[in-house]
């Protein structure tokens, strides 16, 4: 389904990202991480997509610096010719009470999940128009469509990835670039395994908590020739919660 194709998978090597580099590796994508992580932890998640038989490479990057994006796709483009699929997946979170908020944990935040973003898509844009195709995967949240209490930074993140993805999506639609978000909801991580998830259940219709394979499932099929015609979404996978 994904046979051949070059996959740029932000925050990769753990949680979410790594499912989605696992299971695009498993349908014959190539794979080039790039993080902000320990080498021996990217270089772990590298060694089990090339145990998938494919190109894998891992990148170090902070994807809020600019230069530095530019650069990384830069050397991605050297390495394995072409662009085909980016997913912007690196995320962080700093919750608190907004009256107790830092300024600082506000901008880091915003950095991070929504500057980051902006920086990767400008950043292989120029690719994407050159060869008149591209499919753009912004990770957003629901807690950017509903908001939630104590994410004042994350919620303001996540709902501005879905206003840069429909912004893009019109930007680069004529380009036959497809630009879309997935807004996951509770997903068993690293993220969320601090969470009270007894007390977020009882407001999931599906009364469970869902797990980064689900994610990673929506993931392949914005990213495969099956949403072709499918530009400016965003497909919640959330067990319900944001009905």
């Amino acid at each position: 389904m994904l046979k051949g194709k070059n996959a740029v998978i932000t925050g990769g090597s753990r949680g979410i990202g790594a499912a989605i580099a696992k299971k695009f590796a498993s349908l014959g994508a190539n794979i080039a991480i790039v993080d902000y992580c320990s080498p021996e932890v990217a270089g772990a998640a590298k060694q089990e997509i090339e145990e998938l038989g494919v190109k894998a490479e891992a990148y170090f990057c902070d994807v809020t610096d600019s230069e530095k994006c530019k650069e990384v796709v830069k050397n991605i483009c050297e390495e394995f010719g072409t662009v085909d699929i980016l997913v912007n997946n690196a995320g962080i979170t700093r919750d608190n009470l907004i009256v107790m908020m830092e300024e600082s944990d506000f901008d880091a935040v915003i950095n991070t999940n929504l500057k980051g973003c902006f920086n990767m898509i400008k950043a292989c844009g120029r690719n994407f128009i050159k060869k008149k195709y591209g499919k753009i995967i912004n990770i957003s949240s629901i807690s950017g469509l509903i908001g939630l209490p104590g994410q004042a930074n994350y919620s303001a993140s996540k709902a501005g990835v879905i206003g840069l993805t429909k912004a893009v999506a019109k930007e680069l639609a004529a380009k036959n670039v497809c630009c879309n978000a997935i807004a996951p909801g509770f997903i068993m991580t690293d993220m969320t395994k601090e969470l009270d998830t007894d007390a977020y259940l009882a407001s999931i219709p599906m009364k469970k908590l869902g797990t980064p394979e689900d994610v990673a499932k929506a993931a392949v099929f914005l990213a495969s020739d099956m949403s072709d015609y499918i530009t400016g979404e965003v497909i919640r996978v959330d067990g319900g919660i944001a009905i």
